[in-house]
């Protein structure tokens, strides 16, 4: 699709990965950065992919119940590890966008230098 927009915002939550053992690493956190990319085959009637604002309020309402928490206490993910790679895939299909717009990717930072992206087909 030719046209994209993208909007970064960051939330800090804990986590503990289950290891291949079963066994669990200890608890950290992590101040977050995700960055979501919205696409469009054509711009709509004012010449927007979508509003930025309702993109922005979108992700917020998503990573807003993770801020400040312990990610494996959350129902989101009693059946996910709560890896950089599933709080990306999380976000993005739980993330509602209007009829006109497609999720392209959307990007997870756990640390500067670290990061996991989820790209639906």
């Amino acid at each position: 699709m030719p046209f994209e927009i993208t909007t970064t915002r960051q939330f800090s939550a804990a986590h503990q990965l289950v290891l291949y053992d079963g066994s669990l690493e200890p608890l950290h956190g992590h101040n977050w950065k995700v960055k979501v990319t919205v696409a469009a085959e054509k711009l709509d009637a004012i010449g927007v992919v979508m509003d930025f604002h309702e993109l922005e309020r979108g992700l917020d309402a998503v990573i807003g119940p993770m801020h400040n928490r312990h990610l494996n206490e959350l129902p989101s993910f009693a059946e996910l590890n709560p890896s950089a790679e599933n709080v990306a895939f999380h976000i993005a299909t739980t993330l509602r966008l209007p009829p006109t717009a497609a999720l392209a990717s959307v990007e997870v930072w756990e640390t500067d230098e670290n990061s996991a992206v989820y790209r639906p087909r």
